[in-house]
């Protein structure tokens, strides 16, 4: 069988020690997990532009000059299906401050369970709720993912 491979640009939005994460779930693991807004570039649209494109369209929000922090190379298996991700991934604000006085954002997009939500880093430390792509949470602490 083979695996959709893909370029995604996702965004780290900051308040305090917490980032804004979809939530997910798998259900042939019965696994959780989380991300960070973003999704798929298109042929030929740069990373930065997909991100505020995938920004617009997810939350109806539009973003201030991101910046990269780093690729992240993710391979994994959702719903039985094995998938290759090549992670863009970059630091992003909101134009619009009063985004970050909302605890939850509604998602426009299928395959998430419920909106967006500020979460702790630490809530990803034990493994208990995945947060992808995998080396994500290494990147954000400054270690070596």
């Amino acid at each position: 069988m083979r695996g959709l491979s893909r370029p995604i640009a996702i965004g780290i939005f900051r308040l305090g020690d917490r980032i804004l994460v979809g939530h997910g779930h798998d259900a042939s693991t019965q696994s959780r997990y989380c991300r960070p807004p973003g999704g798929a570039l298109e042929f030929g649209e740069r990373a930065a532009d997909a991100l505020r494109r995938e920004i617009r369209e997810e939350i109806h929000a539009e973003i201030a000059a991101p910046l990269l922090l780093g690729v992240l190379e993710n391979t994994f298996t959702l719903e039985g299906a094995p998938r290759h991700e090549i992670a863009f991934v970059f630091a992003a604000t909101f134009v619009d401050s009063r985004v970050y006085r909302l605890p939850e954002m509604p998602l426009h997009e299928k395959g998430w369970d419920g909106p967006l939500t500020w979460e702790p880093l630490d809530r990803f430390e034990d493994g208990t709720v995945a947060l992808y792509p995998e080396g994500l949470l290494e990147l954000l602490r400054g270690a070596p993912p």
